[in-house]
């Protein structure tokens, strides 16, 4: 239970940096004509694509984004493009207001809506490696970022992403349906653990009567832990050095470790198609022993190059990537992270530790239902078409109308409060 506790506690704080990058960078990008133009202009073939091919949409929400037969290059309406801007908003929000990277949510909407997992994924690793570029601008303000620490993980983190673009192809290759399955798989195991953890943190923050649960509080993790020591006491050269500015001579870890956790941060990016900073968080405070705030200027730099490198080299060349919609959940979580972040200021924490929970919980039961669907699909499970369908559906509606009510309650409370918020920003 300690054992669960402590990873469960450091996870939740990686995901928290993540979503305050993910702030960082709507605030560069929203704050630079420049970089607001470059959208504009990626954005002008889109909406034209629309205008000349747009089909009609079907009423049924699984067929909106290309029905069971998504791939590239995929059907394309209008529609889909104003329906990708709303999946933006949502996970936009969550990013804002929860204090968790809206990506966990992002990859099993898509599916939900009916595009293959595959191209999900590799839609989802590009859409945040369009981000980082273009909030790039504010790495010349970290002063944080252990270049070395970063290099050798990323040497890691390559071979991982490449390993989980290559697992994903060939099972896409061997049946669609068992790409699904695993992709399925991995983020009911993710999203359950990480969920059912949050919901034990609220439940016990209800009864603490909020005290010590404040929203975005941040663990220093300059204290090392007995596995930290042990890796580090291991002397296998080069030794990599680190967190000089934190303890005189800094601290040094072997390139094996870095290695290795890069490849397993790096296969995580690859397979869910996420920036892997959920991970990489726990993994360097918890298990290297690096300090949180090296971490989060390290993690920053390797989601660059991380999400960039499996969203092109193992999903983009192979046509697994819906850019169109990628671009609309580029400009919808824009608007969703603002909202969310001034959110923040008008609501308790525990409430937002319970919604966190709740959306976390809501991707779970999406991928968990979908799940026995699609290994009766492949006889693996004695379940019929008709019953695989109905829990299906029910994991569908359940996630959207969890994160629709979401939603509908974060916009709720920023329109009812546009005046104290204003009163506060003005101070």
């Amino acid at each position: 239970m300690s054992f669960f506790n402590r990873w469960g506690k450091f996870m939740m704080a990686g995901a928290g940096a993540l979503a305050q990058w993910e702030i960082d960078n709507a605030r560069s990008i929203l704050g630079s004509r420049k970089r607001l133009m470059l959208i504009g202009l990626l954005l002008i073939p889109v909406v034209l694509g629309g205008i000349a091919f747009a089909d009609e949409v079907a009423p049924v929400l699984p067929d909106l984004l290309g029905g069971k037969k998504a791939y590239s290059p995929a059907f394309y309406s209008v529609g889909i493009f104003l329906v990708s801007i709303a999946i933006g908003v949502g996970a936009g929000l969550i990013t804002g207001c929860i204090g968790a990277g809206g990506g966990f949510i992002i990859a099993p909407a898509l599916m939900s809506a009916g595009i293959k997992g595959i191209l999900a994924v590799g839609t989802d690793l590009f859409h945040i490696f369009a981000k980082a570029i273009m909030g790039s601008v504010i790495h010349r303000k970290l002063g944080n970022v252990s270049v070395s620490l970063a290099v050798v993980f990323l040497v890691g983190a390559i071979l991982g992403a490449t390993a989980g673009g290559v697992i994903n192809r060939v099972l896409y290759e061997i049946n669609p349906v068992l790409s699904d399955a695993f992709i399925t798989t991995v983020y009911s195991f993710m999203l359950g653990f990480l969920g059912f953890y949050a919901l034990s943190d609220f439940l016990r923050c209800r009864r603490a009567g909020n005290s010590g649960c404040a929203h975005g509080g941040k663990s220093e993790g300059a204290d090392l832990g007995g596995l930290a020591r042990s890796l580090q006491a291991v002397s296998i050269p080069p030794m990599i050095n680190f967190d000089k500015d934190l303890i005189p001579g800094g601290r040094n870890i072997s390139w094996v470790f870095l290695v290795l956790s890069g490849a397993l941060v790096g296969l995580a990016a690859g397979i869910m198609g996420v920036g892997g900073g959920f991970l990489t968080f726990p993994i360097f405070v918890y298990v290297l022993g690096v300090s949180s705030m090296t971490t989060v200027g390290t993690d920053i730099f390797q989601i660059v190059f991380t999400a960039g490198f499996a969203s092109i080299s193992q999903y983009a060349i192979y046509g697994f990537i819906f850019y169109t919609l990628a671009m609309g959940m580029l400009v919808g979580s824009l608007l969703g992270i603002q909202i969310g972040a001034l959110v923040t200021k008008v609501v308790p924490g525990t409430t937002i530790r319970g919604f966190y929970a709740m959306a976390v919980l809501a991707g779970f039961m999406n991928r968990i239902f979908a799940l026995p669907g699609k290994l009766g699909e492949m006889d693996i499970l004695p379940i019929s078409p008709a019953m695989g369908s109905v829990l299906n559906n029910i994991g569908i509606w359940a996630f959207f109308v969890v994160i629709g009510g979401f939603s509908v309650w974060v916009v709720g409370t920023f329109l009812k409060n546009i005046s104290a918020l204003k009163t506060e920003e003005a101070h």
